[in-house]
């Protein structure tokens, strides 16, 4: 492989990671609290497709940031509702939420653009160039919320494990009963974890249609939101893993596409499927010790 070959598989490794490192990062704060939200998939589907018609409406990419973000944000309340208030079980609520959100997105996109003969077009964020770094500035030639994710792994860090807030979501997760006794409020912690997952996969599926394509399909997030479920597992509930596991996926997904594309003798639906075989396998190494939150999946009622 020539320099050229390598510098284009790192960038394009770091594109593809970004939104499942938003979606990741999202649901270890969700996790850490206690609650599995499976509606990740379709938050993600939701932030892309109404993100982009937001922007494609008010001609601006932030308004369609700033909706898919928030409708991410009412998504993870609903979560919340379901798992947290009503003590509903969290792998059927998690589906449901996939399901209704999913469901909206493809609605809204299909009733605002039922006569368009092709997938409408908006001018996609710039990526910005670091010419600074000579010879290896094109793997860093990124869009702005690539480097924004990357700046959050270890502000999600540091929020989860040198924060009171953070040391309130380890403590719900973790054993419910005794954060009650000490004075937390299970409940709302809950729904802010829910919350601030919710806003992070609303930005990873804009990330798809305001950045990387320009536009909106309906197939856009490709289990993307699966993929980060496990590798929240793979990291452990660790940000930085959890980095690690999204290059670990971007890099595959990235050498697929270029062995694709240099015309490698191989089918084309076993390159396809080649990043989530990585990623079962990953999972299935790593998931052997995977040190779970101790109150996942389980609801909490307090007692009067």
């Amino acid at each position: 492989m020539d320099q050229t070959l390598i510098i284009g598989l790192l960038a394009a490794m770091l594109r593809i990671a970004t939104p499942i490192l938003f979606a990741g990062l999202g649901e270890t704060f969700a996790e850490r609290a206690g609650v599995l939200n499976l509606g990740i998939e379709g938050i993600m589907l939701m932030g892309a497709i109404l993100g982009f018609i937001a922007a494609y409406l008010s001609g601006s990419l932030w308004v369609g940031l700033l909706a898919a973000m928030l409708l991410g944000v009412l998504a993870g309340l609903l979560m919340g509702l379901l798992a947290v208030t009503l003590g509903l079980n969290q792998h059927v609520s998690g589906l449901g939420v996939t399901l209704l959100c999913s469901g909206l997105a493809l609605f809204s996109f299909r009733v605002l653009f039922k006569g368009t003969a092709s997938a409408p077009k908006i001018e996609p964020f710039p990526q910005l160039s670091l010419p600074a770094l000579g010879p290896a500035a094109p793997v860093f030639e990124q869009y702005g919320l690539t480097y924004f994710a990357f700046l959050l792994v270890p502000v999600a860090w540091w929020a989860l494990h040198r924060t009171t807030f953070g040391l309130w979501v380890r403590a719900v997760g973790e054993n419910p009963e005794a954060a009650d006794t000490a004075g937390i409020n299970v409940a709302r912690v809950r729904y802010a974890a829910l919350a601030i997952g919710g806003a992070l996969m609303g930005i990873g599926g804009a990330f798809l249609s305001l950045a990387q394509l320009g536009s909106a399909t309906f197939g856009m997030v490709a289990g993307r939101g699966w993929v980060a479920i496990a590798l929240v597992i793979f990291g452990n509930w660790q940000p930085g893993k959890v980095l690690l596991g999204a290059l670990l996926f971007g890099g595959v997904e990235a050498l697929q596409l270029r062995l694709r594309a240099v015309g490698v003798q191989v089918p084309y639906q076993f390159l396809l499927a080649l990043p989530y075989l990585v990623t079962i396998l990953a999972l299935a190494v790593a998931g052997r010790n995977a040190a779970y939150p101790a109150a996942l999946l389980k609801p909490y009622k307090r007692e009067e």
